[in-house]
């Protein structure tokens, strides 16, 4: 197999494995993803500023990505709180809509037409989330929090392609989660007010957990992912990236056993979901002539 596709597969299982961590670690979603950002925040600062790859840009540019970071906080926020309302496989099952859900708002925030097929995905990918609704109710609000953090991770991806391609991927990541580690820091005191804890630091190994998903599952993977970014086809990496709800999923059933309290229609509903991911795939194979990895 090719490097940069191994380099691909890497982060693409780490991001899987991000829930298999979000459930590990005690603290609550707020303060998890504050953590998880000051982690990986002051980690980046410290490596770009050893490696010279810090970007001077506008504050108006700062401010623009920082609110994209913001909403990003916003996506692990809804994410995390959907695995600890229900567990991982229902939170990356919800996630897994995003490519669909994508499908149908870009249009809208681009100002541009859907496309009946594209339509036709989304909404067998509705049915499939329907099934493991009313099959799983008892993780109902875990399922409503997770398609709020699929919706916001669409936001986030649709807003930067619109402006990504103006920075070195380093400057523009690193301006991102530093305005999602301040966006984070003002909202929870709210956060804390209205979904107060007794537990605000990590204990015990929830230190060791919170720096492998900093290190190994933010910042590790951004490098995986840029250095596999300039070898692999736009497709290729979409179509792994598909991979990443389906690692976490088998990672959840393994080490917590979750399909032991899953209903069996969980997986009819899962494999619609798949399915209509599979065609948008197969959809876009029609349309992309460079399939192959780029040497």
């Amino acid at each position: 197999m090719k490097p940069a596709l191994i380099r691909l597969h890497t982060a693409v299982f780490l991001w899987g494995f991000t829930g298999v961590l979000g459930r590990l670690i005690s603290l609550n979603e707020g303060w998890l993803v504050w953590w998880r950002l000051c982690f990986t925040t002051i980690t980046l600062w410290l490596l770009f500023l050893m490696t010279g790859k810090i970007q001077k840009i506008k504050i108006k540019d700062f401010i623009k990505i920082g609110a994209i970071g913001s909403l990003l906080a916003l996506h692990w926020l809804c994410f995390y709180g959907s695995i600890k309302y229900a567990n991982v496989s229902i939170a990356l099952t919800c996630l897994a809509t995003s490519g669909l859900f994508s499908a149908i708002l870009e249009p809208v925030i681009m100002r541009q037409r859907i496309k009946p097929f594209e339509l036709f995905l989304g909404l067998m990918a509705l049915m499939g989330i329907t099934i493991i609704y009313f099959t799983n109710l008892h993780f109902s609000m875990g399922i409503y929090i997770g398609l709020f953090s699929s919706i916001f991770t669409v936001i986030v991806s649709v807003l930067n392609k619109r402006i990504v391609s103006n920075y070195k991927p380093e400057t523009f990541t690193l301006c991102q989660l530093t305005g999602g580690f301040l966006g984070m820091t003002v909202f929870l005191p709210i956060y804390h007010y209205l979904f107060p804890t007794e537990h605000i630091f990590p204990v015990k190994l929830d230190w060791l957990w919170l720096l492998i998903l900093s290190w190994g599952c933010t910042i590790l993977t951004f490098l995986l992912y840029v250095s596999a970014l300039k070898k692999v086809s736009a497709f290729t990496m979409n179509l792994s990236l598909t991979l990443e709800p389906v690692y976490g999923i088998l990672l959840a059933f393994i080490i917590f056993h979750e399909n032991a309290f899953l209903s069996p229609y969980f997986y009819v509903g899962f494999l619609l979901i798949l399915i209509a991911v599979f065609l948008q795939m197969k959809k876009l194979v029609k349309g992309n002539k460079e399939l192959k990895v780029v040497e």
